[in-house]
């Protein structure tokens, strides 16, 4: 692996390190850390790569990787950057012949990832997008009982995601991670509703099988100054007739990383929350409640696949973003090996969810902005 971002001073360039590292498939081989060329040799040096492996720009890495012999350079490069570097060396990647990972949202703007989509679709590549709330257990547990119709015809779809981590207007405090959140020349059009309601539409997408049709959107700015939004609630209708909800906000006090959603069908509904990750509540309208643990029972082949420890030992964040990657290794290896990749392992987010979550957050500003309200994704 070769890395774009991520060097000192950054939060998430740490955890695609650690996600990427944690099953001993994959090994960082070099990086272009920063656009500081100074601060992306010392990231490299703290990291234990060799000088030569520790690149002064994106350009020059993959430039130069690409002349080493196969069995030396970089197979993927994985992209930790803010969102408006994302499409550029996603770009040069692909068209050079390495497989891209990449943080989401996939782009800047939906232009960009309509473009990069093309790119991806012509190089024939794996491309994998970090949403790393679908790999874990009871979500995959989740998505195929509803594939399986034990919920009925949905119905109703409620997906939540409240922070409060920006209830007061800490960019201007120098913080990096808000700086450039609520930054349009690096974070783009939107704020809370592009760095976290792209992950409950996603995961309301993935759980489902559905895609959302329509969207009628409420926006808005709670703190003094700041530039882009920090809390929305947006209704929601399905293709298939099923309604709902989205709420996405950064300045709801107190809470942490309360993503939660539920489903309800005709036959029965099913709640999961983040913060309580390894447990899947399947409400019946004629039964008992039943609670569905991580690697407790008969569960689906992709929620087995997703589980390491035995029950009781608690997997989270980390485990569920390391799934992306072992899923993404699994399908390079396949590709570099000329193989067909293990049906349970093609289970990642792709540049096609890419673009629907680029297509969600220019949806949900103008809808957001618009008189009339309802508008169609």
């Amino acid at each position: 692996m070769g890395m774009v971002g991520g060097g000192q001073g950054a939060f998430i360039g740490a955890v695609h390190r650690m996600a990427a590292a944690l099953d001993g498939e994959i090994e960082l081989v070099c990086g272009a850390f920063s656009s500081d060329p100074e601060r992306s040799k010392a990231s490299g040096a703290e990291l234990g790569l060799p000088p030569d492996r520790c690149y002064a720009t994106f350009k020059d890495m993959i430039q130069r990787e690409k002349r080493l012999k196969p069995e030396r350079r970089m197979q993927f490069v994985s992209i930790v950057t803010p969102n408006h570097v994302h499409f550029a060396p996603a770009k040069m990647a692909l068209q050079n012949g390495f497989h891209v990972i990449c943080d989401k949202p996939v782009a800047f703007s939906l232009k960009e990832a309509l473009a990069l989509e093309k790119i991806v679709e012509k190089s024939g590549l794996v491309f994998a997008l970090t949403h790393n709330y679908t790999g874990y257990p009871m979500v995959k547990q989740a998505k195929s009982m509803i594939k399986n119709g034990e919920l009925g015809k949905l119905r109703k779809i409620v997906v939540e995601y409240p922070q409060g981590w920006l209830s007061t207007n800490l960019e201007s405090s120098g913080q990096k991670q808000a700086a450039w959140r609520t930054d349009p020349k690096r974070s783009g059009i939107a704020g809370a509703m592009g760095d976290i309601g792209s992950h409950a539409e996603n995961l309301a997408e993935y759980i489902t099988g559905l895609k959302i049709k329509e969207i009628c959107a409420d926006i808005s700015i709670f703190v003094p100054g700041r530039q882009l939004d920090d809390d929305g609630n947006v209704l929601l209708r399905f293709e298939g007739g099923a309604k709902g909800i989205l709420h996405a906000s950064q300045i709801s006090a107190g809470e942490e990383n309360n993503l939660n959603i539920r489903v309800y069908g005709e036959k029965g509904g099913l709640e999961w929350r983040q913060m309580e990750p390894n447990t899947l509540l399947v409400k019946w309208l004629d039964k008992p409640m039943q609670v569905l643990r991580t690697g407790v029972g008969d569960l689906c082949l992709e929620a087995q696949a997703a589980t390491r420890i035995p029950a009781g030992h608690p997997e989270g964040y980390l485990e569920a973003f390391a799934n992306i990657y072992r899923n993404f290794a699994h399908c390079v290896q396949a590709h570099i090996n000329g193989v067909s990749p293990d049906p349970v392992r093609v289970d990642y987010p792709t540049i096609q969810d890419g673009v629907r979550g680029m297509q969600f957050i220019e949806k949900v500003i103008a809808s957001g902005k618009s008189k009339s309200k309802w508008v169609n994704m």
